[in-house]
């Protein structure tokens, strides 16, 4: 039987949603989209490798490897916040999967010894799912939304006055007997995660006190991601073999730890447990993970650019459709890295493949290639 809750003599609200599979504080939907994780070297994350991850994620800002600027900034921030005994200001993080959002916003939140509710835009599929989340927040509490490009547009127009007022607005009763009936709410923190800056709406970016980019890390800031969750995972690893993974991992700490995780059960069952440079060297021959971190469908979308399309340029369904991937995760998982490295030219007429495409894959470029 579903108990509600009066929160006004009109208004009542049913407790949040759960689910089976749900544990702790994660509200979210069995339906929602999950990028491809099949791969080694995807950036984005299965949920069971998010609960591996749980147990390697940094607690405080001075554990917390990399984005220098902006752990000065939330530094500052937080501080600022703590002495003036008020909750911290709305904060907005993006960038591409892998880099930190989440471990940034647990370690947010831990920094101002509150609670964290964690959602996703995906699983806000009604206004009552966020009226239930939102009158359950304490003083001080961290709402913390993934994918916060993917909200309705609906659930973003009752998000605006929660943000910025910190008031419910409902509307009570239909036809011409409606009316607006506005809650007063706890002062709380949004605080939004996404990897498409442009998908969110001007008025929803706007109400963001704090905005902050992730960048790709240091090869110097992944090797030392590595030693330390080597530690904690109770796995020996030569210095040698720790720049090697660094070097592979796409200069994404997420890549860095399922690296990690692999060559480790490769070193237990084939060279007692320790990781050295060639142990590390035979597994990721055996991942067909190359010197650059590039895995086959990297390699594949080159090789299409450059053999099936005489190196571009291309456009991006022409490109999908000529090697079985879909746009969305070529545009989102492997552009990004490729481009980085400069593997990649994206022009107004297409994709390009550099000369540095062709030098990597061993093939010789077209005199044209500067």
């Amino acid at each position: 039987m579903t108990i509600l809750r009066q929160i006004h003599p009109l208004v009542y609200l049913a407790p949040p949603l759960s689910f089976p599979h749900n544990t702790g504080d994660m509200i979210e939907r069995d339906n929602q989209h999950i990028p491809p994780t099949n791969l080694l070297t995807t950036p984005t994350a299965s949920e069971t490798e998010r609960e591996e991850e749980i147990s390697l994620r940094p607690k405080t800002l001075g554990d917390f490897v990399g984005q220098p600027v902006i752990k000065e900034h939330l530094s500052i921030f937080l501080e600022a916040a703590k002495k003036r005994e008020e909750p911290i200001e709305h904060v907005l993080l993006y960038g591409n999967p892998g880099l930190g959002k989440t471990t940034l916003a647990h370690i947010i939140a831990n920094e101002c010894g509150a609670q964290i509710k964690i959602t996703s835009g995906p699983a806000l599929e009604r206004v009552g799912d966020l009226a239930a989340i939102l009158s359950n927040l304490q003083k001080g509490d961290v709402l913390f939304i993934d994918e916060i490009h993917r909200l309705n547009k609906t659930i973003e127009e009752v998000l605006y006055p929660a943000m910025e007022d910190y008031a419910l607005d409902l509307i009570v009763g239909k036809g011409p007997t409606a009316r607006t009936l506005r809650l007063n709410l706890e002062r709380f923190t949004v605080i939004g995660a996404t990897t498409r800056l442009s998908l969110l709406s001007s008025p929803l970016r706007d109400r963001f006190g704090v905005t902050h980019h992730l960048d790709f890390y240091a090869d110097e800031d992944i090797a030392h991601i590595i030693r330390r969750n080597a530690s904690k995972l109770q796995v020996e690893i030569a210095k040698d073999a720790c720049e090697l993974l660094a070097s592979r991992a796409r200069k994404t700490p997420r890549i860095a730890n399922r690296l990690l995780r692999r060559v480790r059960d490769f070193a237990q069952v084939r060279a007692q447990g320790t990781i050295t440079t060639s142990v590390a060297q035979e597994a990721f021959d055996i991942l067909h993970v190359d010197p650059l971190g590039l895995d086959d469908v990297d390699r594949r979308l080159l090789h299409a650019i450059i053999e099936k399309f005489h190196g571009g340029p291309v456009g991006l369904n022409t490109l999908a459709a000529s090697t079985q991937e879909e746009i969305d995760t070529i545009e989102e998982v492997y552009e990004p890295f490729l481009l980085q490295l400069g593997l990649l030219e994206r022009t107004p007429r297409g994709r390009l493949a550099t000369r540095r495409a062709y030098e990597h894959l061993g093939l010789t470029p077209p005199a044209t290639l500067l």
